[in-house]
């Protein structure tokens, strides 16, 4: 009888990628893959560690499959195993704990799946985590956008900040390997593919290059696809890489740049590189240069030290800034970061509080910047799923445009004339394709 393995991430889209490579993984070596709510012999829990809700999961989920079935084995790794294996050795249940380095070695190091007690613990040092582990993140079924990890780890010491510790220094897979995957993505029928790290601007510095350099490379590669740059420190975002965006149409017309907080104040406490007068002169730039650019951005909230006072200066800031949607995350203390060492923590109600306004910020931000594209024509790359017979998909600006469903449709770029915003999606009429499929408008 065939093994089956259920897998599951949480966090970034980088540790997404890296659940998929671990499962081609099992898949290579004969298991079969199960959806993570099924009865399996082996689970796979790929962590993160930015939250304390990410560990508290974590210990859920363990509780929970063992439900499911008594006698799986459970497999932890992620950042949460990097920075706490013992932790999670205590979990019962758990019986192998792997570290950011040993994730991708799974099975040279497990030589059979059977319940063990104690757990075992394979983690390196965090200067020891110097090699690259190759991943990317795909759906068979689905062949239309594909996550490629192009770098790792990073440099900086933000305060708030365990991913250094967890993923340690920045390294970059080499350019000839990121064109060689690049190109198999492009073969295997993905239409778009999201570069993706824990730095992505920070890429290629070991091997005398950039990021910049490594898209002129990518943009030239002949295919039907778009490139998305999944985030990048607005340090990094040069005007090289802006000008490119704009110019090159297989560049997507989006960019997610973290800031953080937009009192100066408290990004000089977080020990980031940048002041808010950076900040707003980028987006400025970005958005003169590409006007109908889609900008997300991050930002904490409830940072010790950060007063009423700097929260609405945050608030304000990002009020009055072109930007199109948040990711707005509650600050949670996390052991072996300076910012636990900092006076004056903000209460936790106040935390969600605050966390809560700049929410409903975000959905202002994103109706007005989908307004805006009312009467425009926006390509939009449909994926498969039917969402209540509607079929869905994400401009090259990042707006969510949605269609009566329409099988043609799927991973095809077509031209749409956007109308009206129906259920916090733009909607409207096909236009034309980018190919020659006969596409008719339902």
């Amino acid at each position: 009888m065939i093994q089956r393995v259920a897998l599951h991430t949480l966090g970034c889209k980088l540790n997404f990628s890296e659940t998929s490579t671990i499962g081609n993984e099992f898949l290579k070596n004969g298991f079969g893959i199960v959806d993570f709510k099924e009865k399996a012999d082996v689970y796979v829990l790929n962590t993160c560690t930015v939250t304390q809700n990410a560990e508290k999961e974590c210990r859920q989920l363990v509780r929970k499959v063992l439900k499911q079935n008594p006698e799986a084995y459970i497999i932890v790794t992620g950042c949460y195993a990097q920075l706490r294996p013992e932790e999670i050795a205590n979990i019962k249940g758990v019986d192998v704990i792997l570290g950011s380095n040993e994730k991708f070695n799974l099975f040279s190091l497990i030589n059979n799946f059977q319940k063990r007690n104690p757990a075992c613990i394979f983690v390196s040092p965090t200067d020891k985590l110097n090699d690259f582990g190759p991943a990317h993140s795909t759906d068979a079924d689905n062949r239309t956008r594909a996550y490629l990890k192009i770098q790792d780890g990073c440099d900086y010491k933000c305060s708030f900040c365990t991913i250094p510790l967890a993923r340690g220094l920045s390294r970059s897979m080499n350019p000839d390997e990121v064109i060689y995957q690049f190109k198999n993505l492009i073969d295997e029928g993905y239409r778009e593919i999201i570069l993706t790290g824990v730095n992505v601007g920070d890429y290629g510095k070991s091997y005398s290059t950039n990021l910049y350099k490594l898209l002129l490379k990518l943009v030239g590669i002949e295919g039907d696809y778009r490139i998305r740059i999944s985030s990048i420190e607005p340090n990094l975002l040069t005007d090289e890489i802006i000008q490119l965006t704009s110019e090159n149409e297989k560049m997507c017309k989006h960019f997610h740049i973290p800031l953080q907080s937009g009192s100066s104040k408290i990004l000089k406490l977080m020990k980031r590189r940048y002041k808010t007068d950076d900040y707003s002169e980028l987006i400025y730039k970005c958005k003169n240069k590409i006007p109908d650019l889609g900008i997300g951005v991050d930002v904490i909230v409830g940072f010790p030290g950060e007063t009423e006072e700097d929260f609405l200066q945050t608030y304000n800031f990002l009020n009055e800034l072109p930007v199109s949607y948040l990711h707005v995350f509650t600050y949670s203390e996390r052991p072996d970061t300076k910012a636990i060492e900092i006076e004056n923590p903000v209460d936790i109600y106040e935390r969600r509080k605050r966390n809560n306004m700049l929410r409903i910020l975000s959905e202002k931000k994103r109706y007005k910047f989908y307004k805006e594209m009312i009467g425009k024509d926006l390509d939009v790359l449909f994926e498969t799923e039917n969402f209540n017979d509607k079929i869905k998909g994400f401009s090259s600006n990042y707006v969510r445009v949605s269609l009566d469903y329409n099988p043609n449709l799927v991973n095809q770029v077509v031209t749409i004339s956007i109308d009206d915003i129906i259920d916090n999606c733009c909607s409207g009429t096909i236009k034309g394709t980018k190919n020659s499929i006969e596409l008719i408008a339902s």
